[in-house]
């Protein structure tokens, strides 16, 4: 079900156990669709008590934050088309290194691919190791900036931010049970299965 025909089906007060009865989903889901809600701009939360009361709308109120998929774009050689669109609600607009973060904490093979070329425009590694903590995917980012570097010209990380990243917990894969055979050393030296093969690197060689 699309985000905005939830909506429409929750508009006005709810709180998380309305709304797993009203769309009749567990209410794990319904605390799911509550997130996808927010971050798209149609929930807010009117009252955080014990019982949390939120406010949805199918209308939304201008466009108050930064759409994800057109900064991903903008900075990107694969570009990503997509039926609803991520708003990233900041008080300023979100750097490369917390785009890169957040594509990759995506788990989704295209998304993730389209970051391998965030890292050519990575200035600041600290930041991006921070925002990698935030969304504990510190490897993963290791991982993926080894194979951009196998891939085409990108800057070279500080050792001390590399290993603040292989100190992160291992993630098993990057996208989930996806594992192809052609960069056997990244994954040994990150633990951390590969999903892409060099012809899906070839993108970014023309």
């Amino acid at each position: 079900m699309d985000i905005k025909s939830v909506a429409k089906r929750l508009d006005g007060l709810q709180t998380v156990a309305s709304m797993a009865r009203n769309l009749q989903v567990k209410r794990s889901t319904a605390v799911n669709y509550a997130w996808r809600l927010r971050k798209s701009g149609h929930l807010e939360r009117v009252y955080g008590g014990r019982t949390r009361l939120y406010h949805i709308s199918p209308e939304v109120k201008g466009k108050e934050g930064y759409s994800f998929y057109d900064i991903l774009n903008k900075n990107a050689k694969v570009k990503i088309s997509a039926k609803e669109d991520y708003i990233i609600h900041a008080d300023r607009k979100p750097g490369v290194e917390e785009v890169l973060a957040r594509a990759v904490a995506s788990g989704r093979f295209r998304i993730v691919l389209a970051s391998l070329g965030l890292f050519r425009r990575v200035r600041n590694w600290p930041q991006l190791a921070y925002f990698a903590r935030k969304y504990r995917i510190e490897r993963k980012v290791g991982a993926l900036y080894e194979l951009a570097r196998k891939t085409m010209k990108v800057r070279r990380m500080d050792e001390r931010t590399k290993q603040g990243l292989l100190r992160g917990k291992r993630s098993g894969y990057i996208i989930e049970r996806v594992k192809t055979r052609d960069f056997k050393d990244v994954e040994r030296k990150w633990s951390v299965g590969i999903p892409f093969n060099r012809a899906d690197l070839e993108v970014y060689k023309e």
